[in-house]
């Protein structure tokens, strides 16, 4: 078995969670296997070497995949949050989930121009990623990717995404 597939067989499934009708991906066996998390890291920043500055995590789990990424790109971390939890929050968007709706938010902590990789764990609808792509871009960032630990193919995320540049390392 590769590396790579020995990091994909950690992810579990969990039905029923968040809501009914949902499968949760649980990565965080992958984030506890030291050599699968490195792999996985390794493999997400590698389409996008030495061509971004920043790496943006969406909340929640992709700030723990971002600030991976980030330290071994050598390159800085902004985090995207959840509305309301930022002290001081320069932009918001609101945005559709599979169950329902949500907001995310950023500070302006990139100088106009600053190259941006997003990173997050699951891309399903593209809603999330969408939001923080037009986040980032109205803060003068410029995003050269998009990163994600696994795609969830029938939902049809990369769709809503259009031809920008997106790199998942799973699909299911």
């Amino acid at each position: 078995m590769s590396d790579l597939a020995r990091a994909e067989s950690l992810i579990g499934s969990i039905p029923d969670y968040p809501e009914p009708g949902v499968i949760f991906r649980d990565i965080t066996p992958l984030l506890a296997d030291a050599a699968a998390l490195h792999t996985s890291i390794d493999a997400l920043i590698a389409p996008f070497a030495d061509e971004f500055d920043v790496v943006a995590g969406i909340e929640a789990r992709g700030f723990l995949l971002a600030g991976a990424a980030a330290i071994a790109a050598g390159a800085g971390l902004v985090p995207i949050r959840k509305a309301g939890k930022l002290p001081r929050p320069a932009a918001s968007v609101s945005y559709a989930l599979e169950y329902g709706t949500a907001e995310i938010e950023m500070h302006d902590d990139i100088a106009p121009g600053t190259r941006v990789l997003l990173m997050d764990d699951v891309l399903a609808t593209g809603g999330t990623i969408a939001a923080a792509r037009e986040l980032v871009t109205g803060l003068g960032g410029t995003v050269v990717g998009t990163a994600v630990l696994l795609e969830i193919d029938a939902l049809r995320g990369r769709d809503a995404l259009g031809d920008a540049p997106l790199h998942a390392l799973f699909h299911i």
